[in-house]
């Protein structure tokens, strides 16, 4: 079942599935490096700031599902206001950690929402054949 693009449960399910991809992205990377639960906030904060502050800017409540300009927005700010607020607070923003932060937001920001579009798609060609 497709989640619904435009309704306050679909909006609110794709906030929280970002938050939720976001803290996912920081416990694999912790984990990753023999780290413990403890910092994960610490570490997961700048992130969701950047997740934030993309909702905002590209006001994603009116279509969280899009992934042209919406998705795209929402990863790139998540990825560079968390560069920004790590640097800020002292915290590490090696090339390579970059990278890594770059592609894993990209594949979870952005592959969810593929997904819910190829749901909606296959549920339109349903009802269509019905």
């Amino acid at each position: 079942m497709a989640i619904q693009q435009n309704s306050r449960s679909g909006l609110l399910l794709a906030a929280v599935l970002d938050a939720a991809l976001v803290l996912i992205f920081v416990l694999i990377g912790r984990a990753s490096h023999g780290e413990g639960l403890l910092g994960t906030l610490l570490t997961g904060l700048p992130f969701l700031g950047g997740l934030l502050v993309g909702w905002l800017v590209m006001r994603a409540w009116r279509s969280p599902q899009r992934i042209a300009w919406t998705g795209t927005g929402i990863w790139l700010f998540s990825v560079g206001v968390g560069m920004l607020l790590r640097t800020v607070t002292g915290q590490g923003t090696e090339f390579s950690f970059v990278v890594v932060t770059t592609v894993v937001l990209g594949v979870f920001l952005l592959g969810w929402r593929g997904i819910a579009v190829l749901l909606r798609r296959g549920q339109a060609r349903t009802h269509a054949v019905a």
